[in-house]
């Protein structure tokens, strides 16, 4: 194992976006991005301590990670944490294609180490698991996690590693107000009973818990998103409405109480940031204390709104 222990900020950064084309309604969030707006983001970003990035090869066939790259060129590499992911789905024929794709990712990223390394998804545990250990010996990755896991397979995935001294340090999974799986699973309990890092994605469900959109202002059209959302927009006008007071009782927004939620459940959330102004919510965001009986309400509203947000590529957990 590595002899420092794994710590992150509040929030991690999401770059799921960035491996959009940059054109308006291409890609699954449609979203118009651009070199000096992303280089923008990033030092608003690294200049408030938000330092971990989160990326994957699958985030456009390794474009979000060449355009992180050049967003966070002339920083030291100390001043900020790389996250990306191996996934099963996208391996190659060849004796290591674990430790192929990781190369393809440190030469995209420009580094020659990933502060933490994930499992993309559990296609075979057991198959893919072991390849990690000379990875974590070598250095070129410092921690390990595991994405869209359920509980026994995270339990498999210690002991492999456990074997050879090292463990899985943190989990990532779909967690938002409207999805709230790996909590009923009792994966957040699993990872506070063993000092495991929870990551949930999607905490903002890609925009549609912003309160930024409506039956009449949708999500870009065209967007993969889109598809999944809009229909189900009018269902959560109640909820983002209730955000929308408790933030601006706080000198907040919608979005900034949904992060808070997140962190509240002691989650790290990871947001996605397209703007350098996302950056203004989160520092919000970390200062909310939240009561419980907020918490409770805005679950029973989530819970009332009767959607299921799952991703096609998600098992249950």
């Amino acid at each position: 194992m590595t002899s420092e222990t794994l710590a992150v900020p509040a929030v991690a950064l999401g770059t799921w976006a960035w491996g959009d084309s940059g054109e308006a309604g291409e890609g699954y969030f449609g979203s118009r991005l651009s070199a000096p707006g992303l280089r923008e983001v990033v030092e608003k970003a690294q200049s408030n301590g938000f330092t971990l990035w989160d990326t994957a090869v699958a985030y456009g066939m390794g474009h979000s990670e060449t355009v992180l790259a050049q967003a966070l060129k002339g920083y030291d590499r100390s001043e900020y944490q790389l996250s990306t992911k191996f996934t099963p789905q996208l391996a190659r024929d060849g004796d290591n294609p674990v430790a192929a794709m990781l190369e393809q990712s440190l030469d995209r990223l420009a580094t020659d180490y990933v502060d933490l390394y994930w499992i993309h998804n559990p296609a075979d545990v057991a198959r893919w698991t072991p390849s990690l250990i000379p990875l974590l010996d070598s250095g070129k990755i410092k921690h390990v996690g595991v994405s869209n896991h359920n509980l026994e397979q995270i339990a498999l995935a210690d002991r492999i590693l456990g074997e050879a001294g090292y463990r899985v340090e943190a989990v990532q999974n779909h967690y938002s107000l409207l999805y709230r799986s790996s909590e009923h699973a009792g994966i957040l309990d699993h990872c506070r009973e063993h000092n495991v890092r929870f990551f949930a994605y999607m905490v903002l469900e890609q925009g549609a818990l912003t309160g930024r959109y409506n039956p009449a202002d949708p999500l870009p059209e065209g967007s993969s998103r889109a598809g999944v959302y809009n229909s189900i927009l009018p269902r959560l006008r109640e909820l983002t409405d209730r955000m929308r007071t408790l933030g601006e009782a706080r000198g907040a927004a919608a979005p900034d109480i949904a992060t808070a939620w997140a962190i509240a459940k002691g989650a790290t959330p990871i947001i996605g940031v397209t703007k350098a102004s996302y950056i203004d919510g989160l520092v919000r965001a970390r200062t909310i204390n939240l009561a419980d009986e907020e918490i409770a309400e805005l679950e029973t509203l989530a819970d009332a709104a009767g959607v299921d947000t799952r991703g096609w590529w998600e098992q249950e957990m």
